[in-house]
């Protein structure tokens, strides 16, 4: 899947102060159509994690906080599988990352092949945690076929287009979670697309609308104002 694309693609956090390392695994998952973000110490690493990405792979040794200390500060709140890669391969670094709250620890130097079968492996654990029953969401009268990109809602079909769904889809897959629209945006049209996040709102507007035109009642995307969007269960 290319940058552009409408649906809404798995995103990977690469922390490394070794910006050549950075750059080789950002080009070689984006090449499997993941969506990369990167930071380069540990401060960076916890504000990024804040957004929220379906998996980080954080190096051990960065300035700042290390990845010791950044997994400390992030796992509370962040609930995506966590691979460490490092230098560092005794079995005291090994047993530290994971009772940290690690999820994996990966030796350099490491294999480009290894690695991206490791993440796909992660990824499609957290998919399968998730119960089969996610492939339809069900809020209220609100109903989500996510693998047919179909919703219904009071037993009537709502049509959205792709980037509406792909927006709907996101927001309805973690309810309750805060999204910025900067998030929204970067996920749902890809770093590379041209334009802002305030296309969000408009997107955001229509999709009211058409939920609206079947349901005055409903009112599954809340505003968090100054913050973002809200899935609300209904």
């Amino acid at each position: 899947m290319k940058a552009g694309d409408s649906a809404v693609r798995e995103t990977i956090l690469i922390a490394d102060d070794e910006e050549e390392i950075v750059s080789l695994i950002a080009d070689a998952l984006e090449d499997e159509g993941y969506q990369v973000w990167t930071a380069f110490d540990g401060e960076q690493a916890v504000a990024m994690a804040e957004r929220q990405p379906d998996l980080i792979v954080l190096d051990v040794m960065m300035p700042g906080k290390d990845g010791y200390e950044v997994c400390q500060a992030i796992r509370e709140r962040v609930a995506c599988p966590i691979l460490f890669l490092s230098a560092r391969q005794s079995e005291t670094d090994r047993v530290k990352g994971l009772a940290l709250g690690g999820d994996d620890y990966i030796g350099k130097p490491f294999s480009l092949v290894e690695l991206k079968a490791r993440i796909a492996a992660h990824l499609r654990r957290e998919k399968r945690g998730q119960g089969a029953e996610r492939t339809v969401l069900r809020y209220g009268g609100l109903e989500i076929d996510v693998q047919g990109h179909a919703v219904r809602l009071q037993g009537r079909e709502v049509v959205l287009t792709a980037r509406e769904f792909a927006i709907v889809e996101l927001l309805a897959l973690h309810p309750g979670q805060v999204f910025s629209k900067e998030d929204i945006y970067d996920r749902v049209w890809g770093l590379d697309a041209v334009g802002d996040a305030s296309t969000v709102t408009e997107h955001v507007k229509k999709i009211r609308a058409k939920l609206g035109a079947v349901d005055p009642a409903a009112a599954f995307v809340a505003t968090v104002w100054g913050v973002g969007y809200r899935w609300e269960r209904g």
